[in-house]
């Protein structure tokens, strides 16, 4: 039985939302019904201003129910009441918006720049090409943003930017009613001086800046390099002739032996001094 105070449902809300779904719950008036419960469900489009109604029928005290065929990036007033009653239950659902397109990148022609990206029919099954994208940049010198239009393409080709500025683009799904209902923005960031003979001035400004850096660098290692090298040979050099002088001073050619003397005993005979034979006249060997 239906009280008479007229209860609208109770505890409604949002489930979850999709792209052109989304799915509400709520309670019946009272706990418990007896009957099945004429529902009237009126969805009202905020964007495009339009209206949708629908009925369902349940005995259950928590019902659930999808709305199909929504927009990517709708509003939309949900109202829901008991029959022809006068009071309802209300909410507000906006749907999720298309994806960015992917991989945007940029490049730098002579004097002008081309924005690439991936087709979003590739993970959008909403998504159809004949909707296009369009294209937004923002001047950060100036902080002025502009519109350059829309294509069918996934390329969009950009002339006459002013040298010294840095711009933002953007890349969505295009706006189908009055600037809404547009796809999420892919985002890049141009940060060159300019494009054409500024921007290749630009370029060769910055190689000369690293030249300036790396040859320096490049010269002080080289030139260490140089000097250890030197330095090491120059030992090698005074060693290898210490060596063949003190052979040449402690080595007779003629005994094929040599001799080493303590020190102790200089001035006396020279039978008494210690004396090493053994050694080849074609390998002479010191023994210290």
């Amino acid at each position: 039985m239906i009280p008479d105070n007229r209860l609208p449902p109770r505890h409604l809300h949002v489930v979850r939302t999709g792209k052109t779904s989304a799915v509400i719950k709520w309670e019946s008036p009272y706990d418990s019904p007896d009957q099945d419960l004429l529902y009237a469900i009126a969805v009202k489009d905020l964007i495009r201003k339009s209206d949708r109604s629908y009925k369902i029928r349940s005995r259950n005290s928590t019902v659930e129910y999808t709305l199909n065929k929504l927009e990517p990036g709708g509003k939309y007033h949900v109202i829901v009441q008991l029959g022809n009653m006068s009071k309802d239950s209300s909410i507000k659902i906006t749907t999720v918006s298309l994806s960015a397109p992917d991989a945007l990148k940029i490049i730098t022609e002579n004097d002008h720049v081309l924005l690439f990206w991936k087709s979003l029919a590739l993970k959008e099954k909403h998504f159809n090409e004949s909707r296009g994208y369009e294209i937004h940049m923002l001047d950060g010198a100036m902080n002025i943003s502009a519109y350059l239009g829309n294509t069918t393409d996934t390329f969009f080709k950009i002339s006459n930017l002013k040298l010294g500025h840095n711009y933002t683009f953007t890349v969505q799904a295009r706006c189908l009613f009055g600037s809404q209902l547009c796809g999420e923005p892919a985002v890049l960031l141009y940060d060159e001086l300019g494009s054409g003979a500024g921007a290749s001035s630009a370029r060769a400004a910055r190689s000369t800046d690293v030249a300036a850096v790396v040859v320096p660098i490049l010269f002080l290692i080289l030139l260490s390099l140089a000097v250890g090298f030197a330095v090491l040979y120059t030992k090698h050099r005074r060693l290898r002739s210490s060596f063949t002088a003190f052979a040449n001073s402690h080595y007779s050619s003629r005994l094929g032996s040599a001799i080493f003397s303590s020190g102790d005993d200089l001035g006396e005979d020279d039978e008494d001094a210690p004396m090493i034979t053994g050694f080849s006249d074609d390998v002479p060997m010191v023994i210290a």
